[in-house]
């Protein structure tokens, strides 16, 4: 027979007296004192989950022979009603934000409606794009895609390739690498329509055909046309007809505000056409109103001791009436 340990010796033998013993084998402490006083915290927007280090470092270090060159960054960021598209780069102190737009400023464009989904995105980043080109003087060198196709436009040039149509002699495009921050990036990620607006709008942003909507991870294809549609709102005009003839009452709750702006399923294309032309008419940002606060305002004094004494035995008075009023009744 097999020898038990010495614990289960140590249990059998107290447990004609109804006791239970167990001797607890030797545990080391890990988390000593000395474990803790090296511990050292993470960076506080990573302990918040709100930046990826690994990722900005890669985005933000730039090689020692370009000297205090910045490298830009095209930052894409959803929120719950908009989208935001800002070229930034870094600084010792923090980011500097060289131009941004956001997709609340479309409904100057014609575009009131839908000012989050794949479309929308793609008129930020486009807004974006030649706001920027037009701040540093590159607006008429290099115009970008106007015709809007879903390809993917890049040259050779002096041994480097960009992603324009053409690359001046005297004057290299504007580079900018896409920072999405934490969110994933699937395929059809509304964060590269916004990046394939600022491509076509003129910028130098490094990417390729694999997450944009129509490619095919299996064939390895790229359908350029679905992604085409999907720039135009192909998607939610096929949605809006497939709701009007098999619930119009979910149409009704879902489009209400396409319904209201009298903004048709038939006409989504055109208008997406119309806004893309307006942008590149006029990019530059709309003036600000000066503030100027309401001075009318004035907040009520506090009631001293006395003054809320009095008012909480008013109410009480005027209870006790009421009461007296409904018993006599």
């Amino acid at each position: 027979t097999t020898r038990l340990p010495h614990y289960c010796d140590l249990a059998q033998s107290n447990h004609s007296f109804g006791l239970l013993y167990l001797t607890m084998p030797f545990v080391k402490v890990q988390k000593s004192r000395a474990y803790f006083s090296r511990y050292q915290v993470k960076f506080r927007r990573r302990r918040e989950g709100k930046t990826d280090y690994r990722q900005r470092k890669r985005l933000c270090a730039q090689d020692k022979n370009k000297y205090q060159s910045p490298k830009y960054r095209l930052v894409v960021r959803f929120s719950n009603t908009k989208v935001t598209c800002q070229i930034a780069y870094a600084m010792i102190d923090g980011d500097r934000i060289l131009c941004q737009a956001s997709s609340s400023e479309l409904p100057r464009y014609g575009l009131s409606v839908g000012l989050k989904n794949y479309a929308a995105a793609y008129c930020t980043g486009l807004l974006v794009a030649r706001r920027l080109l037009q701040k540093v003087g590159l607006d008429e060198v290099y115009e970008g895609n106007t015709e809007v196709d879903g390809n993917v436009v890049s040259t050779e040039y002096d041994k480097k390739k960009y992603y324009v149509d053409q690359v001046d002699d005297d004057k290299r495009p504007f580079r900018a690498l896409l920072d999405v921050g934490t969110k994933a990036t699937t395929t059809g990620c509304r964060i590269f329509g916004a990046m394939k607006g600022a491509a076509d709008g003129g910028l130098d942003v490094p990417h390729s055909e694999k997450r944009f909507p129509g490619y095919d991870r299996d064939t390895k294809e790229y359908d350029a046309d679905m992604h085409r549609e999907r720039i135009f709102g192909g998607h939610v005009s096929e949605y809006m007809e497939y709701l009007e003839e098999e619930d119009n009452q979910k149409y009704q709750e879902h489009f209400a505000s396409y319904i209201k702006n009298e903004v048709a399923a038939d006409g989504l294309e055109e208008l997406y056409e119309s806004v893309h032309e307006k942008i590149r008419e006029d990019p530059s940002p709309s003036e600000k109103n000066d503030f100027e606060p309401d001075k009318s305002f004035k907040r009520k004094a506090k009631l001293s001791y006395d003054e809320r004494k009095a008012r909480v035995q008013g109410k009480k008075d005027a209870k006790k009436a009421e009461l007296a009023a409904d018993d006599d009744e």
